[in-house]
């Protein structure tokens, strides 16, 4: 029996792990101390009660012979109607026209993105851009792909187009592209991606784009769905969630469009992605997904529009102190993101070391995403505004 021995070649702990670690023993030393985490991007606003009503309903529903659900139906990818109906419907509002079975329900963006590469062979490889999400990177680490990078830095705005592709790079089979970005709050217009679009095409390339920030999107220059690029249906595959935009962190919920007009070697990968969660995946609870459901209705968006609003003002209030001291940032305004650059020369560790001790805040060093986040820094917005305001006094405090 052998090992897979890339898992060797990972880091010894996932970034958001090493974080918590020193929180916690931090805390430990210093039990007296009330820290403020801005660092894990986990929401605190509580659920929509439309959703919570709806949840209700299905327990209900749970409870009687009936109207009792087991397996979810196959015939739309473990999605029930009502949920598929209503992501259907929130594209129709962007101008994206989907069919039921371009829709693939699952317990969120993260599992998906990882989940994917089973469409891929191990010998294509894979461009990220540089800093990322760990995710993308440790997944296909995992697998033993080829990994080549994109500059996302300071002078491009962190948001590297292919130029931008490092000289060594081999021709990526596999793309992705997170808009608005984790870590750095930057979002694509539709221009940029347009340029990715034709890039992919060109390269033969599928673009996985992470769209899990959406509804943090309020300029209309800036797409919420890649499939408002034209020649997108051809090359992407685009990964939602609810976790950020209705508060499922602990729910966990998500979905995935796999257009019926992208192939690659003759072969659908809707067809493909279908059969491999068939074989995989036994779908999301019928109760989450009721839940789920309510998240796009016409109150549901009134009242998760209110919650976004809240994390969007915590962006506002942490812009708005950086901006006092004369930070350097991206984000916060279309992200609940901010990617500041660390002050006085410090690098990322040395500044959550000493933003940690002197402030008790804690952030994420933006080394945990790349060599290019070296020298930044993330903070989230999603800290109650109470949190969020006393957080920034004590940054200000301390850097002025």
């Amino acid at each position: 029996m052998k090992i897979n021995t890339n898992f060797l070649n990972l880091k010894q702990s996932y970034l958001f792990a090493t974080v918590g670690a020193k929180l916690t023993a931090y805390q430990k030393a210093h039990p007296e101390k009330k820290v403020i985490k801005l660092s894990i991007g986990d929401v605190t606003r509580p659920l929509a009660p439309a959703v919570i009503e709806a949840m209700h309903r299905a327990v209900e529903d749970m409870s009687r012979a009936e109207t009792f659900k087991g397996y979810g139906p196959d015939a739309t990818c473990y999605g029930y109607e009502p949920l598929i109906a209503s992501i259907k419907a929130s594209y129709a509002r962007k101008g994206v026209s989907l069919g039921y079975d371009e829709i693939f329900i699952s317990d969120g963006a993260k599992s998906d993105l990882a989940n994917i590469l089973d469409l891929f062979a191990a010998e294509n490889t894979v461009l990220v851009p540089d800093p990322v999400y760990p995710v993308y990177v440790d997944t296909n680490v995992m697998a033993g792909r080829k990994i080549v990078y994109a500059n996302a830095n300071e002078q491009n705005g962190f948001l590297p187009m292919p130029e931008d592709i490092k000289e060594d790079a081999k021709d990526p089979d596999i793309i992705y592209i997170c808009s608005p970005n984790n870590p750095t709050g930057a979002a694509y217009n539709r221009e940029q991606l347009k340029v990715w679009v034709d890039y992919a095409l060109k390269k033969d390339a599928v673009i996985l784009y992470d769209a899990a920030y959406e509804y943090f999107v309020t300029d209309p220059a800036l797409p919420r769905s890649i499939f408002e690029i034209e020649g997108a249906r051809e090359c992407a595959i685009e990964f939602c969630s609810y976790s950020k935009t209705a508060g499922f962190t602990g729910l966990r919920c998500g979905y995935t469009v796999v257009p019926n007009t992208l192939a690659r070697g003759g072969v659908s990968l809707a067809k493909l992605w279908a059969r491999r969660q068939s074989t995989k995946f036994n779908g999301v609870s019928y109760i989450t997904q009721m839940g789920a459901a309510a998240v796009f209705s016409e109150e549901g968006e009134k009242q998760i529009a209110e919650n976004i609003k809240y994390y969007r003002n915590n962006a506002k209030i942490i812009a708005e102190c950086l901006d006092e001291l004369g930070i350097w940032y991206t984000g916060g305004k279309h992200s609940p993101y901010i990617w500041l650059k660390c002050p006085k020369g410090m690098n990322s560790w040395e500044f959550f070391d000493y933003l940690l001790e002197k402030a008790n805040v804690v952030g994420t060093p933006g080394s945990g995403f790349g060599a290019n986040g070296e020298g930044f820094f993330r903070l989230t917005a999603f800290a109650t505004e109470e949190n969020t305001k006393e957080a920034c006094r004590r940054i200000k405090e301390l850097l002025a």
